[in-house]
């Protein structure tokens, strides 16, 4: 009798190990741009949630620029003032810190812009809007095609960016 429960919890601990094995291989694989920028757009908390969870268990080198943007595109949809400003804090420190440590990503610049463009005043966060813009004129044609497309689709309804400047 004994033996079985020490099989039995044996193998219930492969089975745990096992299981977070595959979902943190599972969201490594699984972070998909065109995915990413969909979910930024389409701004439903959950798919955020989601995609934010895919993104930290993932083993992108550069994972905080896209946390960043998530956080802060969460903040937008939680209720509750100190969430809203929490998560923005938390968002803006990793895009910026992503930013300063790659400076001339462009898919960073874009997600800044597109987040200060939107920003509430009160956060103050609109400091590189033009800077940014300018950046991803420039660089815009040297971008995979699936950043060059969100760079597009957001062009549709920017102040900013226009897409007859790229």
């Amino acid at each position: 009798m004994k033996n079985t429960s020490s099989i039995k919890y044996l193998l219930t601990v492969v089975f745990i190990l096992t299981a977070g094995f595959f979902n943190v291989n599972y969201a490594q694989q699984k972070f998909d741009k065109t995915e990413f920028y969909a979910t930024m757009s389409q701004g439903d908390l959950p798919k955020i949630e989601s995609e934010l969870e895919m993104v930290k268990a993932s083993s992108l080198a550069n994972k905080d620029g896209y946390e960043g943007a998530l956080l802060m595109r969460k903040a937008g949809l939680v209720h509750g003032p100190k969430k809203k400003l929490g998560f923005f804090k938390e968002g803006r420190i990793k895009l910026e810190t992503a930013i300063i440590a790659d400076a001339d990503n462009t898919e960073f610049r874009f997600l800044r812009l597109a987040i200060e463009e939107n920003a509430p005043k009160i956060v103050k966060y609109k400091a590189d809007i033009e800077k940014d813009k300018l950046f991803i004129q420039k660089n815009f044609k040297s971008q995979p095609q699936t950043v060059q497309h969100a760079i597009m689709e957001y062009c549709k309804k920017s102040k900013v960016l226009h897409a007859e400047d790229l």
